[in-house]
């Protein structure tokens, strides 16, 4: 068998990404270089100079793939695209896979001022992206106070007979009943449009210019509109703590580090506004330097988000091949500066904060989540390599639209992209049991395939009855010695009344109402409770929008209508036999008993 060191030698010294792989073939770490040769070498060479993470990794290899490509930068995006599908233990991993909220403005004669999430279009004009919803909804309330734009939906706008309460509270022009000229919300538009884009200056001028206009047409009424809006805009300056007078947008990236947690604050500037900022927390970065983190973060991060055209960082990294890809993809020059002046330094050292804090913070939860695990482990007598819980949980409105969660609790907290719904296919309405043995099967028939990550302790949201149906599966699955917690509400179900089963044990047993580990059972439990009433709540939804005479084949729209016009309804119709269904048009006798048939 050829060895590592043997396979790095005959490598090309060209640009490429490599993947280090184990004996079973699993990607352990994803990388890219300039000099393919020469950068894998490296790690058969001096091992006193590796880390000792790196050693680790180093000893696990088996053996190496290679990727060649034309570029260092086409390399940084094929090594990225990689990391995020195949999550390699051995890389840096940053998880955001949530899109960022915008502002719209949208193309509307009377455009509305609107919240967007997605891909943006051009048939919209968009402002942001925003670091969360808060600050959209937050920029929309200064706008529709200076401004007043509308922000109602088109069904609404098109029907209003009278000005709605937001006019009423002088949020709102109230287009929709033409109290307004399409002229003058036109000029409101454009100011907020300037506005967004940080052009304050000039929305100032043209609110002073209407102000004197209107002064001396003797519109005074209108007038003190225009001299309102203007102290208001100063006001929202006076509070704008972080501003740029470029207008530029920015991004500012700082690394903190407290206490081995590591934190990535993200701050974004758009039109020279501060929009907020993001905390991100990397997972295998235990002895990685900040820099490192830092060329990590920007290159996933840029791969699924908008890139603006200046990246601000504290730390000295390698940028020249990141600015080259993310220039690439923006279509336009990226810069990505290390040493900022004037106002971008104080916005990196708000920043730099802003990640110690967030380390810190993330340190205290840790070290509670911790201590809750651990009086769990006690409380349940189990051993301290239980880390990974799985929790199920069964929702449904007297049998109607059955849906099972699956939550996951890992490595100190929810895991909340492992999380799993399952609609209930062979289950009669109603049966708890039915419905637990059926996820069971589903998840952990996966599981035993090698299609996912065994837990340490399994949940169950219920009694002795779910608990007995919980054992038998994972009995026929072969996976008998997977520890079992049942956890049932209690005579009172109250919180901290929870009685809690396992196999094995004589009986139901309660842990103390103050104790950390039931807090920590209670979290899970409740976490899985929410996730299954959500997904329920949308399938019975999506059930009750949908006719049920939709799905059966032969029956368009107007045999439809002529059904239930027929019958008065659809209870109707269900009461309806046969030979009643026959006598509607276009209905044949073979169609009115498949009607029947789905109906009943």
């Amino acid at each position: 068998m050829t060895r590592p060191a043997e396979i790095a030698a005959g490598l090309p010294n060209l640009p490429g990404v490599y993947r280090m792989l184990n004996r079973s073939g699993e990607v352990l770490y994803v990388g890219k270089a300039l000099d393919l040769r020469k950068r894998v070498s490296s790690y058969f060479q001096r091992s006193e100079a590796l880390s000792p993470r790196v050693r680790l990794m180093v000893a696990q290899i088996a053996g190496i793939e290679t990727t060649v490509t034309r570029s260092e930068s086409e390399a940084l995006l094929l090594e990225n695209n990689l990391i995020k599908s195949l999550a390699p233990r051995y890389n840096i991993l940053f998880r955001d896979d949530k899109s960022y909220p915008y502002l719209m403005l949208s193309g509307h004669a009377y455009p509305r001022l609107g919240f967007f999430r997605g891909n943006p279009d051009k048939q919209h004009r968009h402002f942001g992206p925003f670091p969360n919803a808060g600050a959209v909804r937050e920029s929309m309330q200064l706008l529709q106070k200076v401004f007043r734009l509308r922000t109602c939906e088109d069904a609404v706008f098109a029907h209003r007979s009278r000005p709605c309460l937001l006019h009423q509270i002088h949020r709102c022009t109230a287009p929709c009943v033409g109290l307004i000229s399409a002229a003058d919300y036109a000029e409101d538009v454009k100011s907020a449009e300037l506005f967004l884009n940080g052009q304050e200056d000039a929305v100032f001028d043209r609110l002073d210019e209407r102000m004197s206009a209107a002064a001396q047409a003797l519109r005074y009424e209108e007038a003190a509109v225009y001299r309102d809006q203007i102290g208001a805009l100063r006001k929202v300056r006076e509070r704008q703590y972080v501003s740029d007078e470029s207008g530029r947008d920015a991004d500012v990236i700082a690394c903190g580090i407290a206490a081995g947690i590591c934190c990535v604050n993200l701050v974004m500037i758009r039109g020279g506004h501060h929009l907020g900022d993001r905390n991100f927390f990397p997972q295998n970065a235990d002895d990685a330097t900040p820099a490192q983190i830092l060329e990590a973060f920007i290159a996933q991060h840029y791969l699924l988000h908008p890139v603006p055209p200046q990246i601000i960082v504290g730390e000295a990294i390698a940028a020249d091949a990141l600015q080259n890809s993310l220039s690439e993809r923006a279509g336009r020059r990226v810069h990505i500066g290390t040493n900022p002046i004037g106002d971008r330094r104080v916005w990196l050292q708000m920043a730099a904060k802003n990640a110690e804090l967030g380390a810190g913070q993330r340190k205290v939860q840790h070290l509670g989540d911790a201590a809750k695990l651990a009086a769990l482990q006690r409380g349940l007598q189990l051993p301290e390599t239980v880390q990974r819980i799985e929790c199920f949980d069964i929702s449904h409105t007297q049998g109607e639209a059955t849906v099972a969660s699956c939550v996951v609790y890992d490595r100190g907290t929810m895991q909340n992209g492992e999380y799993r719904r399952f609609n209930m296919q062979d289950v009669v309405p109603g049966d708890d049991y039915g419905a637990m043995r059926e996820v069971l099967t589903r998840r952990y028939r996966r599981v035993v395939a090698g299609e996912g990550k065994m837990p340490d302790l399994v949940m169950i949201d219920g009694g002795q009855g779910q608990l007995g149906v919980a054992i038998e599966v994972l009995t026929e699955l072969g996976l008998s010695e997977v520890p079992l917690l049942g956890v049932a509400k209690g005579a009172s179900r109250k919180p901290g009344m929870e009685q809690l089963l396992m196999p094995g044990r004589n009986g139901a047993f309660r842990l103390p109402a103050d104790d950390p580990g039931l807090h920590l059972i209670q979290q899970i439990r409740d976490e899985a409770h929410r996730f299954a009433i959500e997904g329920h709540r949308a399938r019975r939804a999506r059930a009750r929008s949908t006719s049920p005479l939709e799905g059966i084949p032969g029956v368009g729209a107007k045999r439809r209508q002529r059904l239930l016009a027929r019958f008065g309804g659809l209870r109707g119709l269900v009461a309806a036999g046969v030979e009643e269904l026959t006598q509607v048009e276009g209905i044949s006798r073979a169609l009115a008993e498949r009607i029947y048939d789905a109906l009943h």
